[in-house]
């Protein structure tokens, strides 16, 4: 079985708790939030306060996405504002046990995002402390990119990296996924499905939900 994660960054924020209550009566199960500085991408997003506010809206998971240099600095106060779900890019963090062991400290679970020309031996040690992995599939900073290709195999790497450790982790992926990928992502080993775009990119939102949870669904 997979989630769908839809992402609020493509929500429409003047009826964002509309947008909320859309996606969870199409079945989504999870609320990913990308959180921008302006440093480590090229843009800026929105901060602790917004997830504060999601948080009395929902009960739904929240996955707060940090896409910011000092990851370590900020990590556990997204957890201690009511995100369920917390990763770090292994790219900006020096200190990334530290940074996981404060998550979970923080009750949040506690994530690694790795950009698509990081290579995947970077995460060997981190994987026992990390919940889940976000695989990106684009390069992190906007939304409505294409997904990159390459990323399937990767994906299928990272899954036998996991098994042949025999951990738990689970395997996230976001970016450029629609209901013309979605069944080759989850064959590959994804398990919670971030979608942007082509969740919110039509204006039906909760129809959309349901279409990409049709499509990615393989029936035995």
């Amino acid at each position: 079985m997979f989630e769908i994660a839809p992402s609020l960054l493509s929500a429409d924020f003047t009826r964002l708790e509309g947008e909320i209550e859309a996606v969870r009566a199409g079945g989504a199960s999870v609320l990913h939030v990308d959180v921008m500085d302006g440093q480590f991408v090229p843009n800026i997003t929105i901060g602790l306060p917004v997830v504060k506010s999601i948080r009395k809206a929902t009960d739904m998971t929240i996955d707060t996405h940090l896409m910011i240099v000092e990851p370590g600095h900020y990590a556990a106060k997204f957890a201690e504002a009511g995100a369920d779900m917390v990763s770090v890019h292994i790219e900006a963090d020096r200190h990334l046990h530290r940074t996981l062991c404060s998550i979970r400290d923080a009750g949040a679970k506690p994530g690694v995002a790795i950009n698509p020309a990081t290579p995947l031996i970077l995460l060997e040690e981190a994987l026992p402390y990390a919940d889940f992995v976000l695989l990106m599939s684009v390069n992190p900073g906007f939304g409505g990119q294409s997904f990159i290709p390459t990323s399937v195999q990767k994906l299928k790497r990272l899954r036998q990296m996991i098994d042949d450790r025999g951990l738990p982790t689970r395997i996230e992926i976001d970016g450029g996924i629609d209901a013309d990928n979605i069944r080759t992502i989850v064959e590959s080993g994804a398990e919670i499905i971030v979608a942007g775009s082509a969740v919110f990119g039509g204006g039906e939102p909760e129809a959309a939900v349901k279409n990409l949870i049709e499509k990615g669904t393989v029936w035995v």
